[in-house]
């Protein structure tokens, strides 16, 4: 099996307050674009559109299956939204992106990351694995689906979030996920 190594840079605006880690993108046949959440079948960005400007195709370029990147990223910007996974090198063991098919060879650093941004409060695991990767990581206890834990780090209490994944293949309409997002962006005065 090959080893791939994380495709994207990490995602850290020196103003944010919520790092959003995955496990690690889809293999780029499954890409619209070159950065995170390519596949146009997740969610992520219909999420983002919907709870903040009402409408689930908000990010997506007029007449294409494709995202307007740029917009996706001043949007990030501006609200102090990072990004980026919990894995930097993994394996895939049947070729998909599923959690059940990757086998981490190597973890990001996430200490690094929360060093890097004096403002963040929340972190937000999105999907089983990256969630285990985290809570393993810093001896957290993992929260239930749509709540948080708290735990300390280098003299901050930071918040780790659980929400329902992206991914279509988590049953749920977008409009229920934004739902779970909603509350964790009031919590940290995400508006």
């Amino acid at each position: 099996m090959e080893t791939e190594t994380h495709p994207f840079a990490p995602w850290l605006p020196a103003n944010a307050r919520l790092l959003m880690l995955g496990t690690f993108p889809p293999a780029p046949k499954r890409w619209c674009m070159p950065w995170y959440y390519p596949n146009f079948q997740n969610d992520m960005w219909r999420i983002f559109g919907y709870i903040f400007f009402g409408d689930k195709d908000y990010f997506v370029k007029p007449g294409e299956k494709t995202w307007r990147l740029d917009d996706i990223k001043a949007f990030l910007k501006e609200k102090g939204v990072a990004i980026f996974d919990t894995a930097l090198r993994i394996r895939r063991t049947k070729g998909t992106a599923s959690d059940k098919d990757l086998e981490i060879v190597e973890e990001a650093d996430l200490d690094g990351m929360l060093r890097s941004l004096p403002e963040c409060r929340g972190v937000l695991a999105a999907g089983q694995l990256a969630t285990k990767v985290f809570t393993t990581h810093f001896n957290v206890k993992e929260p239930k689906m749509g709540c948080y834990t708290e735990f300390p780090f280098e003299g901050r209490t930071l918040r780790l979030y659980r929400m329902p994944s992206s991914s279509r293949a988590y049953p749920m309409r977008v409009e229920k996920k934004a739902e779970y997002y909603q509350r964790m962006f009031d919590d940290l005065f995400i508006k």
